[in-house]
């Protein structure tokens, strides 16, 4: 009787490989990439310096269903300054630096970025973003969190097809101008809010930009930080040679910064020029009122040169103004600032009430550096700071003295103020 057949052994198969997952895959690369990172030699004498483009904005239209966004406005940004626009919530500065940077569409209008036309509704002509030479740095940093410091600073580069050793140079001559030498391996998520600024800093200078764009920037950082990351970025504007737009609606960030300030409100432009021509010689109510502490004081015109306190017999403010403009009788409205106004206790002797104006204190609040005083000045109620150096109790008289320059004065409900030069 035959046996039972008996099958021949099987040769075991060894178990293939797991293929790499993509997470894997990417670690390799990231690893490569670090390696490159890490072997860069010191001391690159590549330079990041470009040439700083001048930008001219004509006619720059946006609207979003029937409201104006960016209501035909006018710019010229001269080549290399450090450029803000500043405004509330809603003003249009963020939808004007998208659409220099392409990321929006105007309905009219034209930008011109040296001698090149990137955008021109009339002539239907659309420069896509990345060919415009710009970096952008956004409030959100926007960094990869798979990727490594160096692969992030990296990227822009890797895309325009940049040599290997040539990426590395620019990435460590970046990396060293916004002060983050030795971090090329450091995974983005390990990173703290200021060193990811600073990442997307460097990203956007890596690769020369004639134009760099910054969207509140710094909003995300806490106080302390955002001042250390101010003095930062003066800093490096005066190291690269770029033409810097930067969006804020921070009036310190803004008057510390800038080389000139375009103050927008509801889609327009109501004023350009230094940080110290705008807070000095205030061009709009508007203007006057958003940028820094202001004390406005409602009037009557009583003779050339002179404004009478409404409600009041014995306060006279002394301002130039434009006859042409206001007439004895007309109503006005006289802005000042604090920090220029003398305080006393009593009525300065030999004063003819020539620009002092009297307040009885109903209200004091304390506030660190200052107490806020609330009263009457003549049928106007406000509200003046002045330093805590000195307390005055509720009731108490406070008297304030200020020269004619201190003071701004336009009629009433008027946009375009009359200034002392």
């Amino acid at each position: 009787m035959r046996g039972p057949a008996t099958r021949p052994a099987r040769a075991r198969r060894r178990p293939a490989a797991p293929p790499l997952s993509r997470a894997r895959r990417a670690s390799g690369k990231e690893r490569e990439l670090t390696d490159q990172a890490d072997t860069v030699e010191h001391g690159s004498t590549v330079s990041l310096t470009g040439t700083g483009a001048a930008v001219r904005i004509e006619g720059l239209l946006k609207t979003f269903g029937s409201v104006a966004a960016v209501d035909y406005i006018n710019l010229d940004i001269k080549a290399g300054e450090f450029f803000t626009l500043l405004g509330p919530s809603g003003c249009g500065k963020t939808t004007t630096l998208r659409m220099i940077g392409g990321l929006e569409r105007p309905d009219a209008g034209k930008v011109t970025v040296g001698d090149d036309v990137v955008v021109s509704v009339s002539d239907r002509k659309f420069v896509q973003p990345d060919k415009r030479d710009m970096g952008m740095v956004f409030q959100s940093y926007a960094l990869w969190p798979h990727m490594t410091v160096f692969e992030n600073v990296a990227y822009p580069l890797k895309m325009r097809g940049l040599r290997k050793a040539e990426i590395g140079d620019r990435v460590e001559e970046s990396l060293r101008l916004v002060g983050l030498e030795g971090f090329s391996s450091r995974p983005s998520p390990l990173l703290s809010g200021g060193q990811q600024q600073r990442v997307a800093l460097a990203r956007a200078l890596v690769y020369s930009p004639r134009v760099l764009l910054l969207d509140e920037p710094l909003s995300n950082l806490d106080a302390k930080l955002r001042v250390t990351m101010r003095q930062e970025l003066k800093e490096l504007q005066g190291r690269v040679d770029v033409t810097m737009i930067y969006v804020t609606h921070d009036q310190t960030e803004a008057l510390s910064l800038s080389d000139r300030i375009a103050i927008m409100n509801s889609g327009r432009v109501e004023q350009v020029g230094t940080p110290q021509q705008i807070y000095l010689h205030p061009a709009t109510a508007f203007a006057q009122d958003f940028l820094g502490q202001t004390i406005s004081i409602d009037g009557r015109v009583d003779g050339p040169g002179v404004v009478k306190v409404s409600g009041d017999v014995e306060n006279l403010i002394h301002v130039a103004m434009d006859s042409s403009k206001m007439a004895v009788g007309d109503e006005v409205t006289v802005a000042i600032r604090p920090e220029q106004m003398l305080t006393h206790d009593t009525m300065p002797g030999g004063a003819d009430n020539r620009n002092i104006i009297r307040l009885v204190v109903e209200e004091a609040t304390f506030v660190g550096d200052h107490y806020e005083y609330k009263g009457q000045i003549g049928d106007t109620l406000a509200v003046i700071p002045l330093p805590s150096n000195k307390q005055y109790a509720v009731g108490e008289t406070v008297y304030l003295e200020f020269p004619e320059s201190a003071a701004a004065v336009w009629p009433k409900g008027a946009e375009v103020a009359d200034h002392i030069d």
